[in-house]
């Protein structure tokens, strides 16, 4: 039948908000813990420093095709049942890339290690909808972003340090975490879910009919764009930036990545303050413009005015993140909801994707202060037109509690 599925598990509880993050974690461990060593990993294979985005981006090509796969596999057999093996693939192939013998199959195993990936992101922000709405739910989701942005600071440090102390083969140990987080999920995560008989033309229609709505596919693209700024700007050719300009160590590189992580957090954690009085198109256009800004800054200025500049970074990352998943999560009918949320997170790996490897080639035409200087002022761009266009809904989320 085409009925949607009745979601009895929010009659059972929701799950474990620390089970929820943990996976979040994971999620972010997929590329953030190599960023600051990319240096030392190619140099140790005899390869340019151009191919830095290279490293990067095949731990995330696979989720542009693999991301909406997952989602309607989430839709269609519960969530529970897709999650669990994506934590096992990412942790397995994460694993085995420390015993590389060449770039070249270090490249294979993290396109491989991109699949389990893919689904991570995207079945979190799934499994906060089912079971949260309103305001809950956007306070939940900015709490999953102070997370994110946590971690995205943290992992680079850990990864510099490990480097520093044993060399960056360690750091793939890291990724063995994975395989706890997904026997703990095996074993917790109540979703009795009840399989679903849409037909997959028909949801497919139904899905791409969704995504077509303006506002969402903004949404979609805002998406790209955010991830694009963050792991190709911030967490790529800032570390190479370091390294030329101020030469600064693995571990030192690490820090300054990891300066963002108390300003994104506190603005992620007050993000339901900040919505229920300024509407999301004003906060989105607001995040670019802190991105572009603080850009330019780190291009043209000294090493304390780039830390600086990185924690300003830190409040567009937190004000940001969390109102594009709630946008796009309290617009997505609950049958297509794995689906459409995976359709972001696809929008969002080709941001991550594409982000290193622009930059890659970008820095082999012009100096990092160029690259970082020219990308401030496009984002910025950016932002004055979203402000502008009136696209994204004005609307604040309601007080609902949660489910």
């Amino acid at each position: 039948s085409g009925r949607s599925a009745s979601l009895t598990a929010t009659r059972t509880g929701p799950p474990s908000r620390l089970l929820i993050f943990s996976v979040t974690a994971m999620a972010l461990l997929n590329t953030s813990v190599l960023m600051s060593s990319t240096p030392e990993i190619l140099e140790s294979f005899g390869e340019p420093i151009e191919r830095a985005g290279m490293l990067i981006a095949t731990g995330t090509v696979t989720g542009i095709v693999a991301a909406p796969a997952i989602g309607f596999l989430a839709d269609r057999y519960g969530r529970r049942r897709v999650l669990v093996p994506c934590l096992l693939v990412f942790g397995t192939f994460g694993s085995l890339g420390g015993f590389s013998p060449s770039l070249r199959w270090l490249l294979v195993i993290r396109v491989i290690q991109g699949l389990g990936s893919a689904g991570l992101i995207n079945l979190v922000v799934v499994l906060i909808t089912d079971h949260w709405s309103g305001m809950e739910r956007t306070r939940l989701l900015g709490q999953n972003s102070a997370v994110m942005t946590t971690f995205l600071a943290v992992f680079p440090f850990l990864g510099g340090a490990t480097t520093d102390l044993f060399g960056w083969r360690w750091n793939f140990a890291y990724y063995a975490v994975a395989l706890i987080v997904g026997a703990v999920v095996a074993r917790s995560l109540h979703d009795p879910w009840e399989a679903q008989r849409i037909p997959v033309v028909q949801r497919l229609r139904e899905a791409l009919a969704e995504v077509s709505i303006p506002a969402n596919a903004m949404v979609i693209g805002l998406g790209s764009l955010v991830f694009f700024v963050m792991f190709g700007v911030f967490l790529t050719l800032i570390p190479i930036h370091l390294h030329e300009t101020f030469g600064l160590s693995p571990t030192q590189r690490g820090l300054v990545a990891a300066v963002p992580a108390v300003t994104s957090t506190a603005a992620a954690l007050v993000v339901t303050w900040f919505r229920v009085r300024i509407s999301a198109g004003v906060m989105v256009a607001i995040g670019l413009g802190v991105f572009g800004a603080t850009f330019v800054a780190m291009g043209l200025g000294s090493l304390w005015l780039l830390v600086a500049g990185a924690a300003v970074y830190g409040l567009a990352e937190g004000i940001t993140i969390p109102t594009l998943q709630d946008l796009v999560a309290a617009r997505a009918p609950e049958h297509l909801r794995g689906t459409i949320l995976a359709l972001w997170v696809s929008s969002v790996r080709l941001g991550q994707t594409a982000g290193p490897l622009v930059v890659g080639v970008a820095i082999g035409f012009w100096s990092t202060e160029t690259v970082l200087a020219g990308a401030g002022v496009l984002v910025m761009v950016v932002g004055v037109a979203v402000g502008t266009s009136r696209v994204l809904p004005e609307g604040r989320p309601s007080a609902d509690a949660s489910l």
